[in-house]
């Protein structure tokens, strides 16, 4: 393989499963900052049933599926949304620039999320392990011409 070829899809894989380990165990980090006060909270104690406390539950356990890689897809959507929300609610107000207006993180998860909704967990991941079993439990067809249909 030479720089500017195509590595082998199973490494690819298997990098994919790497950033999205490493983008969920950072996103859980806000979600436990909002609901345990770990890492130090610089606020005071979040209420579950307010809109920072429903962000907390969702980026506490919506990180831990995609550290697992279970039910990435429809999980990354609902962040990626989660983000958006997130930056145009608070962070826009402040100015346009995500440099300016401190959105960096959250434009980041937004896209990370949206990329794996569209490129899946990776090989080291439930999802994976599950559609892995769904393949090989699945019966064969039968080449077997006494049960086709008569024309």
């Amino acid at each position: 393989m030479t720089l500017f070829e195509s590595p082998e899809a199973e490494w690819t894989s298997r990098m994919l499963s790497v950033l999205r380990i490493v983008v969920g165990l950072l996103f859980v980090q806000h979600g436990a900052q909002k609901l345990f006060g770990f890492p130090a909270w610089p606020g005071p104690p979040v209420q579950l049933m307010s809109q920072l406390g429903v962000a907390g539950i969702l980026e506490t356990f919506g990180g831990l599926a995609i550290v697992l890689g279970l039910m990435t897809r429809p999980i990354a959507f609902l962040l990626a949304g989660e983000m958006a929300v997130a930056y145009f609610q608070f962070h826009i107000r402040k100015s346009f620039f995500p440099v300016v207006n401190g959105g960096e993180p959250v434009v980041l998860f937004c896209f990370m999320f949206l990329y794996l909704v569209f490129a899946g967990a990776g090989a080291w991941s439930i999802d994976a392990a599950l559609a892995k079993s769904r393949r090989a439990n699945r019966p064969t067809p039968s080449h077997d011409r006494s049960y086709a249909h008569p024309r």
